[in-house]
């Protein structure tokens, strides 16, 4: 039998090794500091067969790091997207509500999908949209707007089971053109 206050020694300490609070407050998950080369990657559709081209930059102006996603979404071939990824480190606040991003574009629909532990087909995935505009903003996606796409999937996602965070351009032909600076939940 566990005593109460083993658990909840063992429930801190998991808190600690993890570095997430259990407080619902803000958690960073990118700010563009140290080598954020190493974290993000660019995957086209180009993996299945389609021909969207783009590239993924990481750029500083002044003391803000961003990534900067640009480039040419064709749905031919079956094709429609590019995307910058960052799998992530750590797992999200079990109490966390949704994504805070710091975004610019050329006033465009944007998508953030998000793979889980059972995202295991390349074309499953959570997704939420925003608008970035010419100015920077700060936008919010509550993780309860986030759709479910693909089948067996579950249709709410849970912040803890979060593996990866992308920013996509998708679905239809159009020149890409989205920065994010800033990545946290709320």
């Amino acid at each position: 039998m566990v005593r109460f206050e083993n658990f909840m020694a063992v429930m801190a300490l998991g808190v600690l090794v993890s570095g997430t609070a259990a407080t619902g407050g803000e958690q960073m998950i990118e700010d563009f500091s140290g080598t954020p080369d190493a974290r993000w990657e660019f995957i086209s559709d180009q993996v299945m067969g389609g021909v969207s081209t783009g590239t993924v930059a990481l750029e500083r102006e002044g003391s803000q790091g961003f990534v900067h996603l640009t480039g040419d979404v064709s749905t031919k071939n079956n094709g429609g997207f590019i995307q910058a990824r960052l799998q992530l480190s750590e797992a999200l606040s079990f109490e966390a509500a949704g994504l805070e991003l710091r975004v610019r574009g050329n006033g465009q629909t944007y998508f953030i999908h998000i793979r889980t532990g059972g995202t295991l087909l390349p074309w499953n995935f959570y997704q939420g949209r925003f608008e970035a505009d010419e100015e920077w903003s700060t936008v919010r996606i509550p993780f309860a707007s986030f759709k479910a796409e693909g089948r067996l999937l579950r249709k709410e996602l849970s912040a803890v089971a979060v593996k990866s965070i992308a920013v996509v351009a998708y679905g239809r032909d159009h020149t890409a053109d989205v920065s994010v600076a800033r990545i946290s939940v709320y």
